[in-house]
């Protein structure tokens, strides 16, 4: 009997010993795993692409059945597809600085009072401040390689014509290759004047003043009322005769004075020449994605496509069903294939997160001076461009990251560009801005169904720096789309005002 027990307690202990070395090694799979899942996506290679004025509606994979975008349409099959994603505001300049910086344009001072929100000269005073933290800053504290290759748009120099103190190297970028401002009708020959008009129009009730003034004091003289001193008469048509050859002189060389391409602090080539220049583009993004195949790098591809003027190189002209708008997005589709392609080539896929967006919807009003509308399509969503109507400010939103992000999903909660900051700088490994307000929200949790629910219950659409409406997704409601309530009722509800919003800049 005590031999039987003995063996019993001997196959006891046995099974107790595999059962632990079971349990052990079950304990060190789920470390290893847990492992490799933080290592996937720990300082992953960054992709950001952004379309210049593209309508969320120009994509296939947003519903459009006419125009081609073949590799766009990839970037959602194999990633997630964002259903509401808001730029932080419907113009360029202020869209951009909350893009870069995480943050309300109105809190980096780059949201206007005046009717014009952007910068429209290259010696235009102001740019981003140098106290802001861009994304691309933190970064490179990280050891990314960054470039900014494409658009800017966010100013250049402060005291002089050569200290660059808001230019994309201020800014953490280490390489640049674009245009420091934007893409105009005036800078393409037989393209029309985005200024013109305006000027046209403003000089109008001066002109009539100017001559009434001169009609007057001729009047006067002529009578003998009283003697109007000839010098006096002279000095004034003089400096009439001079503001007006001077405006003549600026807006006729326009083209030699504002449009040009720079490489790093260099202009390259003045005035910019559209031949070939989305290839252009490409072929500097391929570049510096194969001289970081061993290094984390952040590469923010900024298209000119599809802001006017309009153009397409000879390989995409002629060749979508609508006209040379329709050409345009079809290239630059051609160029997002172009950088997916390099990346599979080096095998960089699975490690980098692609993003692509827009920086505010289509314009729905661009008529070229031939009569052709230039403008996008922004789907069902009323408005475009420059107006806080949907139209105005849902763009496309895609993500992309193998083996990371869920694959073919679709996300219909209320989402950012501003959040792309707090994403990509969690990513890296940095930390966020302790002294300042972030307004994005780490988009990882979301994108990964950790949660289901977007953190913002507000967004505030501004109009350059007047709040035009708030955008209310309840913490507590299952409802999918976000309600847009005009600021008064928004006030009303919440009690809620622009000064008090104001004061928690």
């Amino acid at each position: 009997m005590c031999l039987t027990r003995i063996v019993t307690i001997h196959t006891s202990l046995n099974s107790f010993r595999k059962k632990m070395g079971l349990l052990l090694l079950l304990i060190i799979c789920h470390c290893a795993v847990n492992s490799i899942k933080t290592h996937s996506v720990s300082k992953p290679n960054i992709i950001l692409l952004m379309a210049d004025d593209l309508g969320i509606g120009d994509l296939g994979c947003y519903g459009n059945k006419t125009l081609r975008t073949p590799n766009i349409d990839r970037l959602a099959e194999e990633g997630v597809t964002l259903t509401q994603h808001i730029a932080a505001a419907p113009l360029c300049t202020p869209s951009r600085a909350a893009f870069l910086t995480g943050r309300y344009p109105i809190r980096s001072g780059m949201a206007a009072f005046s009717r014009v929100g952007v910068f429209l000269f290259s010696a235009s005073s102001g740019g981003l401040p140098s106290e802001e933290i861009t994304f691309s800053k933190l970064l490179k504290q990280k050891g990314y390689a960054t470039a900014l290759i494409g658009k800017w748009h966010l100013g250049m120099n402060c005291e002089s014509s050569n200290d660059f103190c808001h230019h994309p190297r201020s800014h953490g970028f280490d390489y640049f290759y674009g245009l420091p401002v934007t893409n105009f009708r005036d800078c393409k020959p037989g393209q029309g004047s985005v200024f013109l008009k305006g000027v046209q129009k403003d000089l109008v009730i001066p002109v009539q003043i100017t001559g009434i003034a001169l009609v007057s004091l001729a009047v006067v003289q002529y009578i003998g009322l009283f003697k109007v001193p000839f010098k006096a008469l002279g000095y004034f048509l003089l400096i009439i005769t001079i503001s007006l050859v001077v405006l003549i002189f600026f807006f006729y060389h326009f083209r030699q004075l504002n449009c040009f391409l720079m490489r790093d602090h260099r202009i390259i080539q003045q005035p910019l020449s559209y031949e070939n220049l989305t290839q252009r583009l490409t072929k500097e993004a391929m570049k510096f994605i194969e001289r970081n195949t061993d290094t984390p790098f952040l590469l923010f591809l900024s298209y000119l496509h599809v802001h006017t003027a309009l153009y397409a190189s000879e390989n995409f002209k002629g060749k979508s069903k609508h006209g040379l708008y329709g050409d345009a997005v079809e290239e630059m589709d051609w160029s997002v294939g172009q950088v997916l392609d390099v990346l599979e080539k080096h095998q960089l896929g699975d490690k980098t997160l692609v993003y692509f967006t827009s920086d505010q919807g289509a314009h729905v009003e661009e008529i070229s001076s031939a009569g052709e509308v230039h403008g996008g399509y922004n789907g069902i969503y009323k408005g475009g461009k420059s107006t806080n109507w949907e139209g105005g400010i849902r763009v496309p939103g895609l993500l992309r990251w193998p083996g990371v992000v869920q694959a073919g999903a679709y996300i219909d909660e209320p989402t950012s560009n501003m959040d792309i900051f707090p994403t990509i700088v969690k990513l890296a490994g940095a930390q966020l801005p302790s002294d300042r307000i972030i307004d994005g929200h780490d988009l990882l949790p979301l994108l990964q169904g950790e949660v289901t629910q977007s953190k913002h219950e507000f967004l505030f659409h501004y109009c350059n720096a007047y709040l035009n409406a708030v955008r209310w997704h309840p913490g507590n409601s299952g409802v999918g789309d976000g309600v847009a309530l005009t600021v008064e009722a928004e006030v009303s509800l919440h009690k809620i005002t622009l000064k008090n919003f104001i004061s928690l800049i």
